[in-house]
């Protein structure tokens, strides 16, 4: 039977996954917008980030969880907290799993943690249009993890080049309920401007830093300023690190990183946003901030 108006899908889908497979490509492909921040750095994602998906069936709402890491540091157990929680209260789960990976104790991890919700599972295994791609060694691992899921919800996918997502939303939409959609239909997300721009301020600041760098940083928006009827928004911010001697780092030789940092956030800000925003942006120590648990449950949520 066709979906009429009055008897439109909506659900709540949580995305889990290791570190960098795919989970944020995945939610800006089926959106159509950029909603979460992508970068070859592991756990880039550090919130429960929403994407909204309206379709004639009805209105899926995805949580981007941060990835789920094996580790006791403070951060990563606010980032796995963060995960854990979203799997509880969403009404579908979206497995993913990168087939250009072995399987080793980190996804068996996450496996472990989604097996409970199987029956309202779909797995997709994401970047089968590389080269090192094995899908059916991925398919082997989810088959062995979750023994009672049907084929029909194990799904071969590249999140970056759009293959197959269409399949992974409709299964999404055979497990999603009947009801009103939580969303009007023009809205692709519901983050917050201040959210927005410290994020974006982020993706271009740990895609130009290495190694342990660019966990050490987080955005401080300090102002946003914008008038009445003004095409302009005006923000200042801080970059945030956690020792004085990796503020040289960020700020680079000549301030030419900063200065970087700075043009092209506002390259992809003027993208997202209706209004021309400026761009005032600075580095600050913030001693151990990682250690401080009142500033990971403001930061983390």
């Amino acid at each position: 039977m066709t979906d009429t108006a009055e008897q439109k899908k909506t659900a709540v889908v949580a995305i889990i996954g290791r570190p960098s497979a795919g989970k944020s490509t995945f939610l800006n492909t089926v959106c159509g917008q950029k909603v979460s921040i992508v970068s070859p750095t592991p756990q880039t994602t550090r919130n429960a980030v929403r994407g909204i998906v309206n379709t004639p069936r009805g209105q899926l709402v995805f949580i981007d969880t941060p990835g789920y890491h094996l580790s006791d540091k403070k951060l990563n157990l606010r980032l796995k907290a963060v995960a854990e929680e979203q799997l509880e209260s969403a009404d579908a789960v979206l497995y993913l799993i990168d087939s250009t990976r072995p399987a080793g104790p980190e996804e068996t991890a996450v496996a472990e943690l989604a097996a409970p919700f199987a029956q309202k599972t779909v797995a997709a295994v994401n970047k089968c249009d590389l080269a090192e791609a094995e899908p059916e060694r991925a398919r082997a691992f989810v088959r062995l993890s979750f023994p009672l899921l049907p084929d029909a919800r194990l799904l071969s996918i590249s999140a970056q080049n759009g293959d197959n997502t269409d399949a992974v939303l409709d299964a999404l939409y055979e497990l999603a309920p009947y009801g009103a959609p939580y969303y009007p239909e023009e809205y692709y997300t519901d983050q917050e401007v201040e959210f927005r721009i410290a994020e974006i301020i982020r993706e271009q600041t740990i895609n130009r830093l290495r190694d342990e760098l660019p966990h050490a940083v987080y955005v401080q928006i300090a102002d946003m300023q914008r008038k009445p009827d003004s095409t302009k928004l005006w923000v200042r911010a801080f970059l945030c690190v956690e020792k004085e001697s990796q503020k040289g780092m960020v700020i680079g030789k000549g301030a030419a990183l900063i200065k970087e940092i700075r043009v092209e956030s506002i390259k992809t800000l003027r993208k997202i946003f209706p209004y021309r925003v400026e761009l005032d942006l600075q580095v600050k120590v913030d001693k151990n901030w990682r250690q401080r648990d009142s500033l990971l449950h403001k930061l983390i949520t």
